[in-house]
């Protein structure tokens, strides 16, 4: 009765929130609040000549202290048909309604979800008396907003979506360049440091006087639409979205989508608040679709052997393939992936032989295939398995007759429309013969991991494979690592292929804290840890042991300190145990003192502290006593770090 009584008080207070915070006023402005009253989102007309099109303000109340984190969101769309941006006339507000959703996550930063937001929609007619609808949400932890055309039928291209974000000169910024692959580094900016060009999501923000934080990305892309990015090469200010370039996928494919009425956008939306919301956020898969495969008991995230950061043609070899299944067995990691070259094996057996001596080790196997087609330049075989649909059932029969539980999919270079529509295939097709997929070479996450709960990880990050590329990685690392946690991994799985200790192509100059912690801060249902079996053979026991018992799935998550290009410490629940990662960036050693507030009361747990020692590549363990009242203080080498488990007593 009484959780009944507080879930219908808070109901209300959030009704009366948005009817207080929600008006129509003389000149046609219209404010919405979220259910706590932090974040505020309001829509204006261009009174300025030229400047008639509708845009959305948002705005941050952190106690009083209100910052205006994005002045102006312009608005409206450009139809094959018609214009839906000049002349539009709003033809008035919809009621404001309370969404209110609990859903469970089988992976991720957080396994108990909730999607609570105000929302109202916003009723708009063009010119010529066509409709256009605006749904616009405020959480407490963002905004979001989307377009509807919701007339019954008609089929049409939009030419240019005429949404772009209006960022003050004077916030500072950490964006990466566009690339297909999304693998490039984040660029800090801000004043007249910010450059001109198109970037890609997420891209994080802070307000000039650091009054709160933004990330903006999209969520619940579909065969609808293509994915977008962000350009600012005509106005510094103003990131207006972009369509993908025709050249994108080899110039397959059409890079403006069509859509068939009725029809709904992708959500464009903002994480916004502190750092901490900004990590904790899960808005991106609240904002999506809810999950398409009923039947989930097979879909298990782990931890995952991987032979080709340390020898890039070790799928060809039988012999090596068996050490890593030996490596995963003895690590008590569930998994082994047969990266390309795997349909050219030898030395001692093939791939049927592989997966036999795999799965007799108590390991599963996964699979990597090129996505193949036109629209890449990469001739890697097997190519064209994944093409069809009739391709992939032939396929995937083969592979649950010999015991594999999931594939790697490579080398998409495009996010046009017809690419959209080959991921979402391939995921739906996969689920079919429960069997779990990570995508490589690819889009950034944009909420599919709810929809197709089997969709694991997907890369769309410049992580240690790049060891093997150049030069650069080994100096940029360090502070790459510490700007990851706060964007690109903000927004879905990554798997970056963390926790090496030996040597690649080109060396480390992160300490051996520094890698070990990366399995906690970086989060990826499937982690596939890219070392070599003597890398963690050689490591001490208590690190090993840490190793074994690491979780690739969170029940929570939350930022204990830390500034995207100096430092971050996350700490990461699963059940009753707490995994903290912590690394430095900086090329100065530092002290940090670990508060751990963030236990339960009265309950003690035991620590178990593995850090940095003297130099490097020496770790230190120490054991101790702790409660929420307890705090320890941890010693970092230069571009060092640290672990730490906590189990109650």
């Amino acid at each position: 009765m009484v959780n009944w009584l507080k879930h219908n008080i808070r109901v209300i207070v959030s009704w009366v929130i948005v009817m207080a915070c929600m008006q129509v006023a003389s000149a046609q402005q219209v404010n919405m609040s979220s259910p706590n009253g932090k974040v505020m989102v309001s829509l204006h007309k261009g009174q300025t000549s030229g400047n008639k099109s509708w845009y959305l303000a948002v705005s941050y109340n952190d106690h009083g202290n209100i910052a205006d984190a994005i002045p102006r969101i312009d608005l409206g769309l450009v139809r094959s048909d018609q214009d839906f941006a000049e002349e539009l006339q709003l033809l008035k507000p919809g009621k404001p309604a309370l969404i209110t959703e609990q859903y469970n996550a089988i992976h991720g930063k957080r396994s108990a979800r909730s999607n609570a937001a105000n929302e109202m929609t916003l009723y708009f007619a063009n010119k010529n008396r066509h409709k256009l609808n605006v749904i616009i949400r405020a959480y407490n932890d963002g905004f979001a907003f989307r377009y509807e055309f919701p007339e019954k039928q008609g089929s049409f291209q939009v030419k240019k979506e005429l949404t772009a974000y209006t960022i003050p000169m004077n916030t500072h910024r950490w964006m990466e360049k566009w690339n297909p692959a999304n693998e490039g580094y984040y660029a800090a900016m801000s004043g007249n440091k910010v450059r001109k060009q198109e970037w890609g999501y997420p891209a994080l923000f802070m307000t000039s006087d650091s009054a709160c934080w933004f990330l903006l990305h999209e969520a619940d892309l579909d065969r609808n639409y293509c994915g977008s990015k962000l350009s600012n090469v005509i106005d510094s200010s103003k990131y207006a979205l972009a369509f993908p370039d025709p050249g994108d996928g080899r110039g397959q494919g059409a890079s403006s989508p069509s859509i068939t009425l009725p029809w709904k956008s992708p959500w464009r939306l903002g994480i916004i608040g502190s750092l901490q919301d900004i990590v904790a956020s899960t808005l991106v898969d609240d904002l999506s679709a809810p999950s398409v495969v009923k039947n989930t008991d097979w879909i298990r995230p782990g931890l995952v052997s991987w032979n080709y950061w340390s020898n890039n043609h070790g799928t060809q070899d039988y012999k090596t393939v068996c050490a890593f299944a030996d490596l995963a067995a003895g690590m008590n990691w569930p998994y082994t992936l047969l990266d390309w070259e795997w349909d050219v094996m030898r030395n001692g057996g093939n791939v049927e032989d592989a997966a036999k001596y795999i799965l007799s080790k108590g390991v599963k196997p996964l699979i990597w295939y090129n996505s193949g087609g036109e629209h890449t330049w990469v001739p890697s075989t097997p190519k064209d398995r994944m093409l069809t649909h009739e391709n992939r059932v032939a396929e995937f029969t083969k592979l649950k007759r010999s015991g594999f539980a999931g594939i790697k999919v490579d080398f998409f270079e495009s996010e046009k429309q017809d690419m959209i529509k080959y991921y979402l295939d391939i995921l739906e097709d996969a689920a079919q013969f429960n069997l779990m997929v990570y995508f490589h070479g690819c889009i950034v996450p944009r909420g599919w991991a709810r929809t197709y709960p089997n969709l694991m990880t997907y890369e769309a990050v410049r992580g240690a494979e790049w060891y093997n590329n150049g030069p650069d990685f080994t100096t940029a690392a360090p502070e790459h690592n510490s700007i990851l946690p706060f964007t690109r991994n903000v927004v879905g799985s990554m798997d970056y292929t963390p926790v090496t200790f030996t040597n690649s192509q080109f060396p480390h100059i992160t300490s051996y804290g520094h890698e070990l912690a990366l399995g906690v801060l970086f989060e990826s249902a499937l982690q596939h840890l890219a070392d070599r079996p003597e890398g963690y053979n050689s490591l001490p026991d208590a690190a090993r042991n840490f190793l074994r018992q690491l979780p690739a799935a969170w029940d929570d998550t939350k930022l204990l300190g830390g500034f995207p290009g100096k430092e971050v410490i996350i700490a990461r629940r699963k059940g009753i145990a707490w995994f903290i990662g912590g690394i430095n960036a900086a090329s100065r050693e530092k002290k940090k003192t670990i508060k751990f507030d963030f236990l339960p009361n009265g309950v003690q747990y035991k620590l178990t502290l593995i850090a940095d020692g003297s130099h490097d590549k020496e770790l230190t363990t120490s054991y101790q006593v702790v409660n929420s009242a307890a705090s320890v203080d941890v010693n970092l080498l230069r571009r060092g770090g640290f672990v730490a488990y906590l189990h109650p007593l």
